[in-house]
């Protein structure tokens, strides 16, 4: 999977807030970038964000519905793997990222990693 542009970013922000699959135009009118979008500029989006693997989309009639391929917390989850995947020390990394967190956060992974099956 790869990044996600401003624009790009926008729209699955709207597709992850709707509870069903929409329509460009629907995208459109819950869209909030302060400015005023073509609606071709938003189905290109679209487009680009199936293509990448961020979005499905299912044809009605002569439209397509999109919604997203995966939830925010799989997204977030994906960007951190591809961070460490390409950091040159995944460990060292993972480390350093440790040492960042907030107690709670801290306090959920040892949760996470508690309840986790060990891997062979």
């Amino acid at each position: 999977m790869r990044g996600l542009g401003e624009l790009e970013a926008a729209v699955m922000d709207v597709l992850w807030r709707t509870s069903e699959p929409v329509k460009v135009r629907e995208v459109m009118d819950r869209l909030d970038t302060g400015k005023q979008l073509a609606y071709t500029t938003v189905m290109t989006v679209l487009d680009n964000l199936h293509r990448k693997g961020w979005v499905v989309r299912e044809l009605e009639g002569k439209a397509y519905r999109y919604e997203p391929a995966m939830s925010r917390a799989e997204a977030a989850s994906a960007a951190l793997r591809a961070v460490l995947d390409s950091s040159g020390d995944p460990e060292a990394a993972l480390l350093h990222f440790a040492r960042s967190a907030s107690d709670r956060e801290t306090e959920l992974l040892r949760k996470a990693l508690h309840r986790r099956p060990r891997r062979k």
